[in-house]
């Protein structure tokens, strides 16, 4: 029984720390690729004020969440105040991500049930602030189109220097396209080999009609055949 605590254990942290590669392996090339999509951010801020930024995909399965919340670390560790919520209300991840609780979270603000500085919980990570989904509501569309989340993230984006926003993908359901007309910038991720080339085109051109400005699109997964490690390229 202990042996086998032990295999559960060690296989968990080992997931979590793939997760979270920025976090927990600094130093390696995927967390390099990370700190450059940051760089090409930033870069994107100069003529316009880009806090507020919404990460979604064309499909499930993309590597979504994973990249919104390494964005988010690789923020912190700047020494920026960053705040990432799960506004995936239909099948959020950011607590497991960061092994946090998810009674209390962004639909129990949005609800008037909890005020956003108690609902926030600290991170492992320094200068990270983590608003969870929350119990997940019989209508997610209109709980991220709503005013109150608008006011969320107007009193998010006094407390804060970045946001990052996780949502679901945007051919599946419309709640990307709603959180990005009140963002400030969207970002689109596609994995190399799974995600069709019409069905990029297409989500893209969703996002292009919202209110936000499309960053960019990231690469995920792209299996370099001359090194060990996966590749996460920001593609403008």
């Amino acid at each position: 029984m202990l042996k086998l605590r032990r295999t559960k254990k060690t296989k968990f942290s080992s997931v979590k720390n793939r997760s979270l590669i920025t976090h927990y392996d600094k130093k390696s090339p995927i967390s390099e690729q990370y700190r450059t999509i940051r760089t090409n951010i930033e870069f994107a801020s100069i003529d316009q004020n880009i806090k507020k930024i919404v990460v979604t995909s064309a499909s499930p399965s993309e590597g979504k969440s994973t990249t919104v919340a390494n964005l988010a670390v690789v923020f912190a560790q700047q020494g920026k105040n960053v705040l990432l919520i799960d506004g995936d209300l239909r099948k959020p991840t950011i607590h497991y991500t960061f092994q946090l609780d998810n009674t209390v979270g962004l639909t129990n603000v949005l609800t008037g049930k909890a005020k956003l500085e108690e609902a926030v919980k600290h991170s492992q990570v320094e200068n990270l602030d983590i608003l969870t989904s929350g119990p997940i509501p019989p209508n997610p569309a209109e709980m991220v189109g709503s005013e109150a989340m608008k006011r969320l993230l107007e009193d998010a984006a006094v407390q804060y220097d970045m946001i990052f926003i996780d949502s679901p993908p945007v051919l599946a359901v419309t709640d990307s396209q709603l959180l990005s007309n009140i963002a400030d910038g969207i970002i689109l991720v596609i994995r190399s080999g799974q995600t069709e080339y019409e069905m990029a085109i297409k989500a893209a051109e969703l996002l292009k009609n919202t209110k936000a400005k499309l960053l960019g699109t990231i690469l995920n997964g792209k299996d370099l055949k001359h090194h060990h490690y996966y590749y996460y390229y920001g593609h403008k």
